[in-house]
């Protein structure tokens, strides 16, 4: 009996040090996303707005997200290295859990791409129409179309059906040189054209949701299926303590 627990020794110690390892770097993953849910909070606010109305709570799921993996990550290190066999299957129903919801928002932000669209399109067509200048979905306009380079929805001529455009004309976010953007130009369709950005900017924002949607599903799935690794470390750990009665010492 003796003789069966100095074999299996090591291999509960490797394993124990791979899941430490493990779990650094799924905390170290929580830490991203609540890096990444403040950033968001606090940068991407006005942007968020344009997507729907209820989008704008997305950093605050980062951030409880990324508070929980941190929580648990340093769990998942306690649990191991105290070798308690029920705090590592806790660990791993833990792990599978945050496998399943990283699975499910995966597949579904890659199914309903499409409805992402559909709604971008709407909200970014009544913030054009509503369009006054001072709310946080006219700043979240004028942002979009200064840092893009671009103009209204399909084009400029979109904002010649917004209530904003019979007194103050095309925005100056619209403006392709901001030192030769006179308020009364914008509001004369003739000069008007020659100053702004040519290009709409739903086909750039849709164009670069379609490039990279791949990629970011790639990376999603990846990270859910990381987990499982995290899981199987987890499980065969607390059946090897279980199996052998081994201790921490």
């Amino acid at each position: 009996m003796a003789s069966r627990r100095m074999e299996t020794k090591p291999v509960i110690t490797c394993l124990k040090t791979l899941l430490i390892i493990y779990s650094f770097v799924f905390w170290i993953t929580g830490v991203i996303l609540l890096a990444v849910g403040v950033w968001g909070k606090l940068t991407l606010g006005t942007y968020i707005s344009l997507i729907a109305e209820n989008s704008t709570n997305a950093p605050y799921v980062l951030i409880g997200t990324g508070t929980t993996i941190i929580v648990f990550g340093l769990f998942g290190c306690f649990a191991t290295c105290r070798g308690s066999p029920w705090m590592l299957k806790l660990y791993a129903m833990f792990l599978s859990l945050v496998f399943l919801a990283e699975l499910i928002a995966g597949i579904s932000g890659f199914v309903f791409r499409h409805e992402i669209k559909d709604t971008f399109l709407r909200t970014y067509t009544e913030a054009i129409q509503n369009y006054d200048g001072n709310d946080e979905r006219s700043r979240a306009v004028d942002d979009v179309q200064k840092s893009l380079k671009c103009c209204g929805i399909q084009s400029y001529l979109n904002w010649t059906s917004s209530s904003y455009f019979p007194q103050h004309g095309i925005p100056p976010s619209c403006c392709s040189n901001m030192s030769d953007c006179n308020p009364s130009d914008m509001r004369n369709m003739t000069i008007a054209p020659s100053k702004v950005f040519q290009g709409g900017c739903y086909e750039l924002v849709t164009n670069f949701m379609e490039v990279n949607m791949g990629i970011i599903a790639g990376v999603a799935f990846g990270i859910a299926f990381s987990q499982l690794i995290g899981m199987l470390l987890a499980c065969c750990l607390s059946r090897f303590i279980t199996a052998n009665q081994y201790e921490m010492v």
